[in-house]
This record gives structure tokens, sequence and C-alpha cells, in this order.
């Protein structure tokens, strides 16, 4: 049974090395700016993070617009269903760098570049388990049901209650074990990278039940990555405030096993648009539920300075 007509969907972009160096290329001038006007010598208030968050978010719908018409509504919706999965995941790694910088007492100063470059790492690892899992699926239609199992065990970890409180401390741990003599800085920098990657291993899989396209994915990754230190200074102190989020979370990872799941089934594939207004759905419900737990209870986390 094809994968490419059952388990996801089947648009293509047609992207070319002369593309993909296009791509590759903005985001190294995009990661320099960041870095000369973001970062250095800057501290990361919460209003610089609010503008670099909203101008990565402008750039990823900027991104996906183009997409959008050159390569037609179906890649559009693809790579904005992956987006809003990525961004939605990622929330989750805002919750464990929060554990990693105070298991190590990072100070604030130093938490931007380690951040920046943590991810980058994280970008460079994310980009060959894209290749090879999208390769495995397009190969071996079989291998739906190892990454839908992966997603299932996932979305029960994260439903069940206090599922990450330790994550960050239990990271630190084994980084600081493989790497005894690193200083806390760079323990934090392999702390953060190893996080991600293993993020990823639940990532990965979900977008590529979306979609297969690599160049499509390895965009949708990179935008929400690149936006994540900022996301990190934004909420990091109103993590606490979305109750909910996580299960949101679960739920939509465990609905994406669902889909890869169905695919091989029927050898039918649940259209995009589906999937990216039930992402956002979940996402809506997960966060206006919160608030009403918020104001129901009274609960007011504090915000970060700045």
């Amino acid at each position: 049974m094809p994968i490419a007509a059952s388990t996801v969907t089947d648009a293509a972009v047609s992207a070319g090395p002369l593309l993909w160096a296009a791509l590759i290329a903005f985001l190294a001038v995009m990661v320099v700016v960041d870095l000369r006007v973001g970062a250095a010598g800057q501290e990361m208030t919460t209003r610089r993070a609010a503008t670099w968050s909203a101008i990565w978010l402008g750039l990823a719908l900027a991104f996906g617009a183009g997409l959008w018409i050159l390569a037609g509504g179906e890649a559009g919706e693809t790579y904005l269903a992956g987006y809003a999965m990525e961004k939605a995941l990622s929330l989750d790694n805002v919750f464990v760098f929060t554990l990693i910088f105070a298991a190590l007492a990072v100070p604030r100063e130093e938490q931007p570049r380690l951040l920046l470059y943590g991810i980058l790492a994280a970008l460079v690892l994310r980009a060959l388990m894209i290749f090879a899992g999208a390769a495995a699926l397009e190969q071996f239609s079989w291998v739906a049901w190892p990454f839908a199992a992966l997603l299932v065990f996932t979305g029960y970890k994260i439903l069940k209650p206090g599922g990450h409180d330790d994550e960050g401390a239990k990271i630190v741990e084994r980084v600081r074990r493989r790497v005894p003599a690193a200083s806390p800085a760079l323990l934090a920098l392999l702390a953060i990278a190893f996080a991600d990657v293993l993020f990823a291993v639940d990532s990965v899989p979900a977008i590529l039940a979306i979609t297969t396209d690599t160049f499509v994915v390895f965009a949708a990754n990179a935008f929400a990555l690149m936006g994540l230190r900022a996301l990190f200074f934004l909420v990091a102190g109103l993590v606490q405030r979305f109750a909910y989020l996580q299960t949101g979370l679960g739920i939509l990872l465990i609905a994406i096993a669902g889909k890869l799941a169905y695919g091989e089934l029927t050898g039918e594939k649940i259209p995009t648009v589906v999937t990216l207004f039930s992402i956002a759905a979940v996402l809506i419900v997960s966060i206006l539920a919160s608030l009403l737990k918020e104001r129901r209870t009274g609960f007011r986390p504090q915000p970060q300075e700045g």
C-alpha cells in the first residue's frame, strides 16, 4: 500500500537544490540578525521577546502564504498544520528548558545565547531524523505502526499527572554523567540540545503523519524552532497558567497516531484541512479551559521581569 496515498497527504513541493539553499541561507541570515540585535549585549526582556516572537511568527506565516501561492493550497495547508503542531509542542519544550536552567542555576543573561546555540544544534539533528523518517515511511508503509505506537505512548505520558515534573533534572543528570568536567554553561547547552532531540522523537513522527515532503517538514520545524528562544522568554514565567495545555498536547499526539492507523487500515487519507482545524480547536479549547480554571481558582503565576 503506497504510503503517499494512505497515511499522509500526497501533496509535494518540487524543492530543488536552489530552493533548499535559499531557505537555509535565509535562516542563517536571520540567526545572525537575531544574535546581533536580539541577544548580543542586551537583556532578553518580555517586550523584546514579544517583538521577536511576532517577527518569527510573521516570517513563518509569510512563508506559508508564499508556499500556498506558489505550490498550491494543499502544500500550504500541510505546512500550516505541521507548523501549528510543532509550535504547540514547543510550549512543552519551554517547560523543560525552565527546569534545566533552574537545575543548573544558569544566569538569565546567559540563557538567550545558550538557547539559540542549543536550538541550532538540535535543528541539524532534526533534519537527519526528518530525512530518515520520511524515507522510511515512503519505502515501508508498515513503519507507520511503530510511529503511531510511539505517539500514543508519548501522549499517555503527557496525560499522566506529573509526567514532566522532573524531566529537566533527569536530562541534566544524564548529561552530567557523560560529561562530568563540563562547565554549567556547557552542561546547559548540551542538556538543551539533548532535550530537543528527545522532543523530536515525538514531534517528527507527528508531522510526518501529516506529510512526508521533507522540504515542508523541515521548514515547519525550522520556523517553529527558531522562534522557540523568544517564546521561552515570553511565556516561561506564565507556562503554569495553561493548566490544560499539556492535556491538549497529549490528546493531539494520540489523535495523530489515530490518523496514521486510519490511513494504514483504510488506504484513505484524512484531509489536511481537517487536521489543521482539529489542531487549532484542541489548542483553543485547552487554553480557554486553562483560563477559566485560573479565573475560578484565582491562581496568578508571576511573570518574568522585563
